[in-house]
């Protein structure tokens, strides 16, 4: 007996040892990243910037793989159902995670079938008004709305999208007569404030830039807590009296339910210094994001507290 226990305790040190070596091969092949957008987007921008930053950290390709589709929602449900084994990877924005279990069932629950690793970038979203609108700050322009018969008319990307939500939440807590008007996308939804179908557009910092320097909107506030490095001179909403507005899109790391921790503290080690590598840093800037990031346990949690300003925006709106 006492030689049949010794010989298991060998064994068991031996595999052991082995699942440690294996663990300690990770990663020995190219890493699949999913962006579940088509290219040319800004979560596919900052895929490929984290892409080629990750290669060069990791010593292995990491590859990116577009699978666009139902608002983010084919490709995050990919990654969801994908193997738990390190090589494949997600970076999924707010839209498929905190914004879409409020407005219809999905394959997944973003919540408990992906693990979260790091936020990657902010994306602060900006009020805009066309210049003939009588407006020169966010309370001039919630007067005006309350006094105007009809009201005045947002644009947006489409209902269930974060510039949707974003004016809704400011309609919500303002008592502003906006009226929305979609567009099939985020570019439109911004050229209609520019040609006057609309009056006002809360939209992504990267579609508003050109259009803030050509003259041919006037900025008025961002949705986020601080002023945006992008728009240094447009104040916040709080700034003007918005109490408790905070809206802003992100992308961030995310892997399958069950991926080693080991690799989960990884990829949050190399999130944390890209996001303060300058160089990364500047390519973010040129198209109006900011590098971040967060410990996975600080981003479940604002995972978890996000979901359920969203669930509870949506029962505002419809109000059940």
């Amino acid at each position: 007996m006492k030689k049949l226990l010794l010989a298991a305790g060998a064994l068991l040190v031996l595999a052991q040892a082995d699942l440690s070596l294996a663990q300690d091969k990770w990663p020995s092949r190219p890493i699949k990243l999913v962006v579940p957008f088509a290219a040319g987007g800004n979560t596919d921008a900052v895929g490929r910037i984290a892409a080629n930053y990750m290669t060069k950290e990791l010593g292995v390709n990491v590859v990116i793989e577009n699978r666009g589709g139902a608002g983010g929602i084919v490709g995050t449900d990919a990654v969801a159902k994908a193997a738990p084994d390190g090589y494949t990877l997600c970076i999924c924005s707010i839209g498929s995670i905190t914004i879409a279990p409020a407005t219809e069932k999905l394959p997944y629950d973003p919540l408990s079938d992906i693990t979260p690793i790091s936020l990657l970038n902010t994306n602060p979203l900006i009020l805009l008004v066309n210049p003939a609108v009588k407006a020169n700050s966010v309370q001039e322009l919630i007067a005006l709305a309350k006094a105007t018969p009809t009201g005045l008319n947002y644009s947006s990307s489409g209902i269930g999208g974060l510039m949707y939500f974003s004016a809704e939440l400011f309609k919500s807590k303002t008592g502003a007569q906006i009226t929305h008007v979609p567009y099939r996308g985020g570019a439109p939804a911004t050229a209609a404030v520019i040609a006057g179908e609309v009056q006002l557009v809360f939209t992504n910092m990267s579609d508003a830039v050109g259009q803030i320097e050509g003259g041919k909107v006037r900025p008025l506030a961002v949705t986020t807590g601080k002023r945006s490095p992008a728009a240094p001179n447009v104040p916040t909403l709080a700034e003007q009296g918005i109490a408790g507005y905070h809206t802003e899109s992100w992308n961030a790391l995310f892997a399958p339910k069950g991926t080693p921790q080991a690799v989960v503290d990884r990829m949050a080690q190399i999130a944390a210094a890209m996001a303060k590598d300058p160089a990364v840093q500047r390519q973010m800037a040129s198209f109006g994001s900011i590098a971040v990031a967060n410990t996975p346990a600080e981003f479940g949690k604002m995972l978890r507290e996000e979901t359920a300003l969203w669930a509870n925006l949506v029962k505002q709106i419809s109000g059940k």
